[in-house]
């Protein structure tokens, strides 16, 4: 038990998400697989493996086909600082 409350540590407000854990996270919420999604978007499998993985931008041509397949507003991908509250809703 913590006796004085100046030992107490706020936490941090939110969480930083990179746009590849966005598109994994949105991924994952659907249950799709890299496969399914790849089919649902039009963007390889390996590109989108490279995507989550954060080892490519995402472009606004990408994040419109993935904004198109989540059926969300592309700016949940492309900004997630921004955008962090609207990836419950996607699910």
């Amino acid at each position: 038990m913590v006796s004085n409350i100046h030992e107490f540590v706020p936490a941090k407000s939110h969480a930083s998400l990179s746009t590849g854990e966005v598109i994994r996270m949105l991924r994952e919420l659907k249950e799709w697989t890299q496969a399914e999604l790849a089919n649902r978007s039009g963007i390889s499998s390996t590109n989108l493996s490279a995507l989550e993985n954060d080892r490519v931008d995402i472009g606004k041509r990408r994040a419109e086909q993935l904004a198109k397949a989540f059926n969300i507003h592309p700016a949940i991908i492309m900004f997630p600082e921004y955008e962090t509250s609207g990836l419950l809703k996607a699910a």
